[in-house]
């Protein structure tokens, strides 16, 4: 037992173990802490003049977190986490889509969506929308600067947890995030 107590060696594991372990927030979500998600908002939340002139589909939207992948969702809300500590309150406007409402968001034309149903990591849970709280009301406008500051906040944040970031894309979505995780497949 003093032989082990005096060493000197310590084993830090393989090499995979240290890479896994070289960005501390995805090391802290793989040594279980499980991170609870935030109170769902009041339906009026998604009533506002600034949401339903900019999506107006939000209405009908899942917010339900129970829907997304563990594995995901646990991203998302470290994600949310590091946000505040930014000074944005992030919260969830979309989450698991049906494939019957991903058909109806497309069939609204390519400024929604290009993505049918099970073409989107929203129907695999996989994916979410997102947007901010300034004053009690959820912010979507990209115009606004603090926003959009928001955004590219927000998209680091997502990268930095091995998320994809919509806000890369040639059509962006600035508060999409989703986790390429696997290959999309409907169900047989």
């Amino acid at each position: 037992m003093l032989i082990v107590l005096t060493r000197d060696e310590i084993d830090v594991g393989s090499q995979t173990d240290l890479q896994r372990n070289d960005n501390a927030v995805i090391s802290a979500l793989l040594a279980g802490e499980r991170l609870a998600p935030p109170p769902a908002l009041p339906p009026e939340s998604f009533t506002t003049l600034e949401v339903t002139t900019i999506r107006p589909a939000l209405v009908n939207a899942s917010r339900d977190w129970n829907l997304l992948d563990d594995n995901f969702s646990q991203r998302l809300l470290r994600v949310f986490q590091r946000m505040r500590e930014h000074g944005y309150e992030v919260v969830l406007l979309e989450g698991y889509r049906s494939p019957e409402r991903q058909n109806q968001l497309a069939a609204m034309g390519s400024n929604v969506t290009n993505a049918g149903a099970y073409q989107s990591y929203h129907q695999f849970g996989l994916a979410a929308d997102c947007a901010f709280m300034r004053e009690g009301k959820i912010v979507i406008n990209e115009k606004d600067p603090w926003a959009m500051r928001g955004y590219e906040l927000y998209g680091q944040e997502a990268e930095a947890m091995g998320l994809t970031w919509g806000g890369r894309w040639k059509m962006m979505d600035f508060g999409h995030v989703e986790l390429r995780s696997r290959k999309l497949h409907a169900p047989s």
